[in-house]
């Protein structure tokens, strides 16, 4: 599996375009299509860095994504770990993230529906 120089230690960073920008050109089409589509599933949720990752907010932290060496981090939380662990099961999860590689078919459709799901649950609990 192909590994990329993604610039995470010492990164610092303030906007998503930033974040982009620093990483290597064969991830940047794979990180704006990420954004895409959290962008135009979220459209009310502001767009920030947090934990120097991109980071979508409204009134709390929704989802993140992150560039890792032989992968794609998305950053929902736990419980929707849970809730979508049936449609997860191709791909590596933890407590709080999911593993895409960058070796397989980005699924977009899929990233939609975790990005609703984290919407509609989490602007709930503040």
């Amino acid at each position: 599996m192909k590994q990329y120089d993604v610039k995470k230690i010492g990164l610092k960073v303030n906007t998503v375009d930033e974040y982009i920008d620093s990483q290597p050109d064969e991830l940047k089409p794979i990180l704006n299509q990420v954004r895409k589509c959290i962008q135009e599933t979220l459209p009310n949720a502001k767009e920030k860095i947090s934990y120097q990752m991109p980071t979508y907010w409204d009134k709390t932290n929704l989802i993140h994504f992150a560039a890792h060496k032989t992968h794609l981090g998305l950053y929902p939380r736990p419980e929707t770990i849970e809730h979508f662990q049936d449609k997860l099961k191709e791909y590596k999860t933890s407590k709080g993230a999911i593993q895409i590689p960058y070796d397989k078919p980005l699924p977009l459709e899929l990233i939609r529906e975790i990005a609703i799901w984290c919407g509609e649950h989490y602007r709930k609990e503040k």
